[in-house]
């Protein structure tokens, strides 16, 4: 067994110095049949550690249920960073911000009325207890002084930008050490002096987030930091695109600049991020300034290793750097391979039963327990209903309105719009999506669905009633368009989805849900993982809710992520 402990100056393996060289991969962004591929490619730009998050939320959607399935299997993945000869670090949060879905925090636990989040609350601090437990029976007998690979395990996240609760703190460490993690204990801020100090304790190690400027970082990083390694926990080597904006990128060379600039001075680095991955399914975040953005299905992020697990150019420059400090493999992986092209025709999907009960009134997602992404409200229009104003407190995210079967227009929160004029008739339905929750700040756990009062010319009709509406049973749902189609392959293979032409919805692959689609950009490509596909036989599920249906289906050789914006 080995030991590994934080020195005066350096990190101590086995009592001798070692600079960690790591790379963020979160396995809950990568298909599990692709965790081992994504691994070899770390060590082979010259790696020493992985990095990961782990996602409360993916692993406990529903109270109680807790799995460790469907590629959430943490335990597996440690042990496969293992085998190819590297560490571990790992960040279980609680709160992971991460432009993912609620920062990671479950919606059932952030709908508790009256909650207090991340800070000292009795219900608040009980859930976080059993959940951190959880985690750690997985982490604590794979630490590296226990035979393991785990060298570092972080508390909270960023915390200095949110709280300054150091009592929610202590009690984060004492569940961490109570659970039998013996490892260091980090925490990481951006290198200003206000979150540095709020965002720590004695004994546990300060480390920084930032992607430039590296002699300045540190040196605030070290005044509040006398002893120790020094290091960069979140190198940003690029970063997150949302809905309507553009791909983001960075300049590899002066990303590799940048990163030399760090190692120069001697620090510890994990890059952020190595691998980005995907937002599967529908787990992407948001963010909320003033404008609600929420964030793409790519998770691509410019980084050393694209979405599908291919080296770009900054992974070749970060190698040359690395490679300058610490010995890399002989071995590169091979260059990108062109995806076949093909196109698939599409057809009206049979109705499907639907099993979702209504209830009554008018609830959001929470008092509904719908873990989906839509929900459908429906009234009666008045007597003899001639036309007129519908309003609504705030829509979130999206609204379809139908007026007797028939669509008429809809509301968006990224567009603050709140009124919408209706036609004359007798049966109004309203469908809303979920977009996509806020990760970030004082948003953090918000209710969806429609929010505050609800009236047609001022009057709030009585009769509401609220239906969850599951994709798995979309095509019974008369306010979307749902194709399928079939198509072969010789071998399981990557895939690029191209979306260009179609409006807005998901796509299902066999029964995996790839994620959203958007005509609203920059995105327009979705990937598809090879583990997805099979020889033979493949569907492909497409639910559109902005348009009439695609009736074909187009796979492309590369992806396309919008115009670039450096």
């Amino acid at each position: 067994m080995s030991t590994f402990a934080i020195g005066d100056r350096d990190f101590l393996l086995d009592g001798r110095p070692h600079r960690v060289i790591s790379g963020a991969l979160h396995y809950f962004r990568v298909h599990p049949g692709d965790w081992a591929d994504r691994i070899r490619k770390a060590r082979l730009m010259g790696l020493n550690t992985i990095e990961t998050y782990v996602a409360w939320n993916a692993h406990e959607p529903v109270e109680g249920q807790w799995s460790e399935s469907d590629g959430l299997d943490l335990g597996r993945f440690l042990d496969l960073v293992a085998a190819e000869g590297m560490h571990a670090i790992v960040r279980p949060g609680p709160y992971i911000c991460a432009e993912w879905h609620n920062g990671g925090l479950p919606t059932w636990l952030t709908a508790i009325p009256g909650i207090r989040l991340r800070r000292t609350d009795a219900v608040y601090q009980a859930a976080l207890e059993t959940y951190l437990r959880r985690v750690y029976r997985t982490v604590a007998p794979r630490q590296i002084d226990r035979g393991g690979n785990v060298i570092l395990v972080q508390i909270e996240n960023e915390y200095g930008a949110y709280g300054s609760d150091k009592e929610y703190l202590a009690e984060l460490v004492r569940v961490t050490r109570d659970s039998g993690i013996t490892v260091p204990l980090t925490t990481v801020d951006q290198p200003e002096d206000d979150m540095l100090s709020a965002g720590s304790l004695p004994g546990l190690h300060l480390t920084g987030s930032f992607g430039s400027r590296a002699q300045e970082r540190l040196a605030t990083l070290r005044a509040h930091q006398p002893t120790g390694p020094l290091m960069c926990s979140e190198f940003w080597d690029g970063w997150f695109d949302w809905w309507g904006g553009q791909h983001h990128t960075t300049d590899a060379a002066t990303a590799a600049r940048e990163l030399d600039d760090l190692l120069a001075a001697g620090a510890s680095v994990n890059i952020y991020m190595f691998h980005g991955g995907t937002n599967f399914g529908t787990t992407n975040g948001a963010n909320d300034k003033g404008r609600y953005l929420p964030i793409t299905t790519s998770y691509d992020y410019d980084a050393p290793l694209d979405e599908a697990g291919d080296p770009t150019e900054k992974f070749h420059a970060f190698r040359e750097v690395i490679a300058k400090y610490s010995p890399v493999p002989a071995e590169t992986p091979a260059a990108a391979a062109r995806r076949p092209e093909f196109t698939v025709d599409l057809a009206a999907a049979g109705a499907a039963s639907a099993s979702s009960a209504a209830r009554a009134g008018i609830a959001t997602f929470e008092e509904a327990r719908h873990t989906g992404t839509l929900l459908r409200y429906e009234c009666s229009l008045p007597d003899r209903f001639a036309g007129g104003v519908l309003e609504v407190g705030e829509i979130r995210d999206q609204a379809w309105v139908s007026v007797d079967g028939i669509r008429v227009g809809s509301l968006s929160r990224t567009r603050h719009e709140h009124a919408l004029r209706l036609p004359a008739g007798r049966h109004l339905s309203i469908l809303v999506e979920e977009q996509g929750r806020v990760n970030y700040d004082d948003r953090l756990g918000e209710a969806k669905g429609l929010i505050g009062p609800v009236t047609v010319d001022g009057i709030e009709p009585s009769d509401w009633r609220t239906t969850p509406v599951l994709l798995a049973e979309a095509a019974a749902a008369r306010e979307v368009f749902v194709s399928e189609g079939d198509f072969d392959l010789d071998a399981p293979t990557d895939l690029f989805l191209d979306t260009n032409g179609w409006g807005k919805g998901y796509v299902f692959v066999g029964d995996f849900l790839l994620g959203r689609y958007w005509s609203n950009g920059p995105q327009r490509t979705l990937y598809v993982p090879a583990p997805v596909t099979r020889a033979g036989r493949n569907t492909i599920t497409v639910i559109e809710l902005d348009q009439p249906r695609p009736v074909t289906a187009r796979f492309v050789a590369t992806a396309e992520l919008g115009p670039l914006h450096e």
